[in-house]
C-alpha cells in the first residue's frame, strides 16, 4: 500500500508577502522626516560649510576673492605655538572643570542629598540648578565680580586675614575652571541621583549587614551600578566643556596674554580679530575632530561594559 505520495503544497510566493510589506516600507521614515531634515539644514550643513572654508584663505578684510589652499591651514595651526597651547589650556579645562570636578561634585552632592532631609534637598537643588539655567555670559559676569581683585573672593580673604590677591590674573585658568564647575555641576548631580534612585535598597541593606563601610559601599557597589551613568556623563560633560566661550570670554577673554585661551577662544580671535576665516574654521574644524575622539573613546568604553 506505499501509494503515489500526494502532490506537496506549492510554497508561499516570497512576492506576494513581501510586496506589501516593500511598498510601506518608505511610509515608516516619514515620522523622521522632520528631524532628518532639522539635522542635515543645521547640523550636517553648518559643519560642511566649514570643511569648506577650512581648506581656503578666506579673510573678513582686504580680500576681494579667496583661494583653495588644501591643508595648508592644518600645517599653520600645529606650527602655531598659540595654538599648541591653546590645546593644552584645552586639555587643563576640561580635565578640570569637567572630568574632576563637575563629576565628582555631582556625584558627592547627589549622595549627600540622599540622606538629607526633604527642606535641605530641596533647598540645596534648587541653588545649584539656577546656577546651572543662568546663561553662560551672566555666568562669567558674576564669577568675574567674585574672583576680581576687589570683589567677594578678596573681601572674604582680607576679612578672615588672609592673603588676597588678582586672582584673574594670577591662576585664570583655575578660575575659569572653577566657574564652569559652579555652573555645570548641576547636570551630574540630576543625571547621578537618577542613577542612585535606582539601586535596590535591599543591595545597600545586605551591605551593611555583611558590615561594610561608607566608603567600601561606594568603592565596590555604587560605583559599579552606575558606571554606565558614569560613562555618559562624563561623554556630555566633555563634550559641553570643550566648547565653552561665553563664561571664558566674559571673565578674562582668554587673558591675561593667551593663558586661559582656550580652544574656542583662540578660534573666535583668528577668524573675528584677526579676519582669517579660513584659519579659523580650520581651527573649529581640529575642535570637531577632538570632540569626535572623545565621544569615541567613552563609546568604546561603555560598549565594552555590556
Amino acid at each position: 500500500m506505499s501509494g503515489t505520495p500526494g502532490p506537496v503544497p506549492a510554497p508561499a510566493s516570497s512576492k506576494g508577502s513581501a510586496g506589501p510589506g516593500r511598498r510601506q516600507r518608505p511610509w515608516r521614515w516619514l515620522p523622521l522626516a522632520p528631524a532628518t531634515t532639522l539635522l542635515l539644514l543645521f547640523l550636517a550643513g553648518p559643519i560642511a560649510y566649514c570643511v569648506y572654508y577650512a581648506f581656503t584663505d578666506l579673510q573678513l578684510t582686504g580680500q576681494s576673492s579667496y583661494s583653495f589652499v588644501g591643508f595648508d591651514n592644518f600645517t599653520r595651526a600645529f606650527r602655531d605655538a598659540e595654538f599648541r597651547n591653546a590645546v593644552w589650556l584645552t586639555l587643563v579645562f576640561t580635565v578640570l572643570s569637567s572630568l574632576v570636578g563637575q563629576n565628582t561634585l555631582g556625584l558627592a552632592l547627589a549622595g549627600l542629598m540622599r540622606r538629607a532631609s526633604r527642606v535641605m534637598r530641596t533647598v540645596t537643588g534648587a541653588v545649584v540648578v539656577c546656577a546651572w539655567v543662568v546663561p553662560e555670559i551672566v555666568a562669567g559676569a558674576m564669577l568675574y565680580m567674585f574672583f576680581h581683585k576687589r570683589g567677594t573672593l578678596n573681601s572674604l580673604l582680607e576679612w578672615a586675614h588672609l592673603p588676597a590677591q588678582n586672582w584673574l590674573f594670577t591662576l585664570p585658568i583655575l578660575a575659569v575652571s572653577f566657574a564652569n564647575v559652579w555652573r555645570g555641576t548641576a547636570f551630574s548631580m540630576l543625571v547621578y541621583s537618577a542613577a542612585l534612585n535606582d539601586i535596590p535598597l535591599e543591595v545597600r541593606e545586605s551591605a551593611e549587614l555583611d558590615g561594610a563601610g561608607g566608603w567600601k559601599r561606594l568603592w565596590y557597589i555604587t560605583l559599579p551600578m552606575i558606571r554606565r551613568s558614569i560613562g555618559t556623563n562624563l561623554m556630555l560633560n566633555t563634550l559641553q566643556t570643550l566648547s565653552v566661550f561665553g563664561l571664558i570670554w566674559a571673565m578674562t577673554r582668554g587673558g591675561p596674554g593667551n593663558r586661559s585661551q582656550t580652544l574656542p577662544v583662540f578660534m573666535y580671535e583668528q577668524a573675528f580679530r584677526d579676519a582669517l576665516i579660513g584659519y579659523g574654521t580650520a581651527v573649529a574644524l581640529l575642535l570637531l575632530v577632538f570632540g569626535s575622539l572623545f565621544s569615541l573613546v567613552y563609546l568604546r568604553l561603555l560598549r565594552e561594559e555590556v
